[in-house]
């Protein structure tokens, strides 16, 4: 059975666990536990580890053998580096690692499901070989990377600081496994000529402003898809503003099951029931959203 987050196991159980500060809201324990019952893997088990910067090295140090794999949040994604003996390309490209693999041997493997999760969330929209993505931070280089598998070969990037952008830019730029053109836009004017996608990579807290751009643009919106890579608290003003105006919206939930089945596969070896773990997110949305009211 799903343990709670926190719970220590038994010796000789498989255990794997969501590492980050703060850590609490994630939804990962949920999506991979659920994944668990649904493929019947009794001996296994999911929980959330509040781990801070600077005891992340002694914290994975200290993990013995029934550990399987890893989820981190930031700012675990960068320092991660430093703990693993091989990459994966995609993580080394994107500078982040979301996963850890314990290998046999006790080291550990780095590997960045972001964007895949991106990639599969966006699978079947139509983009035109061009693309608008709103943030210049990790989240948007793991976005570049997800929208150069889909074939797209230039980015506009969206964002209050012009230096992140420039280093986006640069960045795109030398990207071995091809080049992605990026060019840069104004924060409150991208909504005025609209790629066919756009995906926000912004946190919640800019959503009604970036939104609010939308009122003020002349352009059409039909056929534009959105995908806001925010989760919790959904819809968010983004969210709203866009559904109002025409465009088809795809939550980050999306994203975040898709990235976790990856994560699922690459710790247990079995393909994740997606599904399963998708009705489980969103009923734990739900709740969360009753349980904020009843407060």
């Amino acid at each position: 059975m799903p343990v709670a987050q926190g719970q220590v196991l038994r010796s000789g159980a498989n255990r794997a666990a969501v590492l980050g500060s703060p850590i609490a809201h994630s939804l990962s324990p949920t999506l991979h536990n659920a994944g668990y019952a649904a493929l019947g893997l009794t001996d296994w088990s999911y929980a959330a580890e509040p781990v801070e910067v600077t005891g992340f090295s002694g914290f994975v140090a200290g993990l013995d053998a029934s550990w399987r794999g890893l989820s981190l949040t930031m700012p675990l994604k960068e320092v991660a580096f430093g703990v693993t003996v091989s990459v994966s390309v995609v993580a080394e490209e994107a500078g982040s690692i979301n996963t850890l693999i314990h290998r046999p041997d006790g080291h550990w493997d780095g590997d960045n499901t972001d964007v895949v999760g991106l990639a599969r969330a966006l699978a079947g929209v139509e983009h035109g070989g061009g693309a608008t993505v709103l943030g210049a931070g990790a989240t948007a280089r793991s976005a570049v990377l997800a929208l150069r598998s889909l074939g797209v070969g230039s980015v506009r990037v969206a964002a209050r600081r012009p230096e992140a952008v420039a280093a986006l830019a640069d960045w795109a730029g030398r990207l071995s496994g091809g080049a992605v053109l990026v060019t840069a836009c104004e924060l409150g004017g991208w909504a005025d000529d609209p790629s066919r996608l756009v995906v926000s990579t912004l946190p919640p807290g800019p959503s009604a402003t970036v939104g609010g751009a939308l009122d003020g643009a002349g352009s059409s919106f039909e056929g534009v898809t959105l995908l806001d890579v925010v989760y919790a608290d959904w819809p968010t003003p983004l969210a709203r503003a866009a559904s109002a105006h025409g465009m088809q919206v795809i939550s980050g939930l999306d994203m975040l099951v898709h990235q976790a089945a990856e994560q699922f596969r690459l710790f247990t070896g079995h393909e994740a029931p997606v599904e399963a773990m998708a009705a489980a997110g969103r009923a734990e949305l739900v709740r969360r959203s009753g349980a904020s009211r009843d407060r």
